[in-house]
């Protein structure tokens, strides 16, 4: 468990404006903590980390552990275990997955489950990212968030003729990850797909299932009550469970020791009283990229 005298620096600042929709930028700078292990928790956002002082090292299911200056990764339904010696100091970026051919000029899907050094995404603009950041260390947030903005607005310049997702896969995502989805057999017969067509498409752009990015939005949502009510002093599971559509407290709880692998109190012990996750939305994906194909209607479609 994290000691409470723990020094954790942080800071937020919205990307580029044409960046906006597509990234988030969330900055920590934590030192003086007992050695330890964060947990990286499943959401509907790729993740990427570009660390400056010591590097991230992150602990596989099979207890092989890999190192990186800067790492992409894709969505996953299983916690990630992130070890650290008392300092983990980096950017932390979520990553719209309507963004990743954008961003990084291949479906999500490719990133599937996976967590790699950012070079094997981004080629030399990876390693250029993680030696400006390191650089800046010294030179505050705003020198290590321009940083960011100047390497991934050349990479949007970079993709501008990678083919789009289909307006068909893009309305799918919208429905299923918003607050109040529908089935996804509703959604097939709104498209005019089968239900097998519409997860075969799906899993090709994202690397889930409809059912499993549902899930993963929903307890996105839900964890991130859990931390505001936290740091309000109130935690109220049941509440929490209500709000989110959950059947009732065990039904969160089972999710919560599936896809955080530890109880809600527990993470929040852990996590939230330790500044390392907060209630904050990651990104607004409502606005920007994601909705350059208009009104977020269903698009008539023949396939």
């Amino acid at each position: 468990m994290s000691r409470v005298d723990e020094i954790v620096a942080s800071a937020s600042r919205a990307p580029a404006p044409a960046l906006r929709g597509l990234v988030s930028y969330h900055g920590y700078d934590l030192r003086g903590d007992a050695p330890g292990r964060h947990r990286g928790l499943p959401s509907p956002y790729l993740t990427a980390v570009v660390t400056f002082g010591p590097q991230l090292e992150l602990e596989r299911p099979d207890g092989v552990r890999d190192r990186f200056a800067a790492c992409v990764g894709g969505l996953h339904d299983v916690p990630e275990r992130i070890v650290h010696d008392g300092r983990q100091s980096g950017i932390y970026l979520s990553v719209h997955p309507l963004a990743a051919r954008a961003l990084f000029g291949l479906p999500a899907a490719a990133l599937a489950a996976i967590t790699v050094a950012a070079d094997d995404v981004l080629g030399r603009a990876g390693r250029e990212l993680a030696h400006r950041v390191a650089d800046a260390e010294d030179d505050g947030w705003d020198a290590r968030f321009a940083a960011l903005d100047d390497v991934l607005l050349r990479q949007l310049g970079r993709h501008d003729a990678t083919p789009a997702v289909t307006d068909e896969v893009r309305h799918a995502w919208r429905a299923l990850t918003a607050p109040d989805p529908g089935g996804v057999g509703d959604l097939a017969r709104e498209l005019g797909w089968s239900g097998d067509h519409l997860g075969r498409r799906f899993r090709a752009e994202f690397g889930v299932s409809p059912k499993v990015a549902a899930r993963m939005a929903r307890f996105d949502r839900a964890r991130r009550d859990v931390a505001r009510r936290a740091e309000a002093g109130v935690l109220a599971l049941a509440d929490v469970a209500v709000t989110h559509g959950y059947a009732d407290q065990a039904h969160l709880a089972r999710e919560f020791r599936s896809l955080a692998g530890c109880t809600a109190t527990q993470w929040v012990d852990e996590e939230v009283r330790a500044g390392l996750a907060t209630g904050s939305d990651t990104l607004d994906p409502w606005i920007g990229f994601v909705q350059d194909h208009g009104s977020g209607r269903a698009p008539s479609s023949a396939a």
